[in-house]
């Protein structure tokens, strides 16, 4: 199966995308915050983040979900900068810092990708990319021209824009929004944001419009479609249950889930109770149960294989 993307640079479609994404950042709408500011002339948004986008790391990857690893892992690309403000985030280093990292060309992101596609990578995984989707765009044809060929994954925030949206349409094969809060108030608290909630949502429900359930191919591996990423958090803070009812009952009750248990004091987390401790077992198994009761029924299991990977990956990083 193609990616999305290869037809539409066949029918040249691509260029036109990623101009009129560029022209968002003339004023900068690119995202919901909207902070108006010329982009275009390397003004920094509230992302931090201007003309350029920034890299701070790219790799395969064997920590993603279980249907995107494959053999060769998920070709990772980290963006610095975001348009959110996580209290916890684990990112901090990048997201917050968004001189982290390099400045890269539309060729050089270009290269990336083939690079990751030339390590083996199964997809090429854009992580944090909704304040860089127009230079995303404009470097994808160039990829193209070079030979990419691997699905392209949306690995997002959650708090994106229906305008930008629009315009990745068939282009992205895989959107994988981060579903955090289902309470304005929380959200404004923990991200900065009170309209979180309500933008999350009509964001999940535009990408399933575009894409739809999650498909596998015969090796488990993704090809087309939503994963939907949520981190469950102490206290009940991220609105599990919430966020699953509105899943399975506005989505799609075949919603494919990753339900994650690895929340661990970040960044600002120490001395905020009850973000200040790990979640507990009990919390976890709760989550999951609210999961369950509200129709979810496709949950991201994690394999031996894949476990044994991820460990060596690990060690192997540890010796250099």
């Amino acid at each position: 199966m193609l990616p999305a993307y290869i037809p539409m640079s066949g029918q040249g479609l691509l260029a036109p995308r990623a101009h009129a994404a560029l022209a968002l950042m003339r004023s900068c709408r690119l995202c919901p915050r909207e902070c108006g500011v010329n982009r275009l002339e390397g003004e920094p948004g509230a992302c931090g983040v201007g003309r350029l986008a920034r890299v701070a790391s790219y790799a395969p990857h064997f920590g993603e979900e279980s249907c995107l690893v494959g053999q060769g892992g998920s070709g990772a690309i980290f963006f610095s900068g975001c348009n959110l403000e996580c209290l916890f985030c684990q990112n901090e280093d990048i997201s917050r810092q968004p001189e982290s990292g390099e400045e890269v060309t539309p060729r050089e992101l270009a290269d990336i990708m083939l690079s990751l596609q030339a390590q083996g990578a199964a997809n090429i995984n854009l992580v944090t990319p909704s304040h860089v989707a127009a230079q995303v765009l404009e470097a994808l044809p160039l990829a193209v021209q070079g030979g990419l060929a691997l699905p392209l994954v949306y690995n997002t925030g959650g708090y994106d824009s229906l305008e930008t949206l629009a315009l990745l349409k068939g282009v992205v094969d895989i959107y994988m929004p981060d579903v955090k809060f289902a309470d304005p108030e929380t959200a404004r608290a923990l991200c900065g944001v009170a309209d979180y909630p309500a933008t999350a949502r009509r964001a999940v429900k535009a990408m399933h419009a575009q894409v739809g359930d999650l498909r596998l191919d015969s090796h488990g591996l993704a090809t087309r479609g939503l994963l939907v990423r949520h981190l469950v958090l102490p206290g009940g803070l991220a609105g599990t249950c919430d966020w699953m009812e509105y899943l399975a009952r506005d989505i799609s009750p075949d919603t494919y889930v990753n339900l994650m248990d690895q929340y661990r004091p970040c960044a600002k987390a120490p001395g905020n109770p009850p973000l200040d401790r790990p979640l507990t077992p009990e919390e976890f198994r709760e989550a999951r149960q609210q999961a369950e009761q509200a129709g979810i029924t496709r949950f991201d299991e994690r394999t031996p294989a894949q476990i044994e990977r991820l460990l060596r990956a690990f060690l192997d990083g540890s010796r250099q």
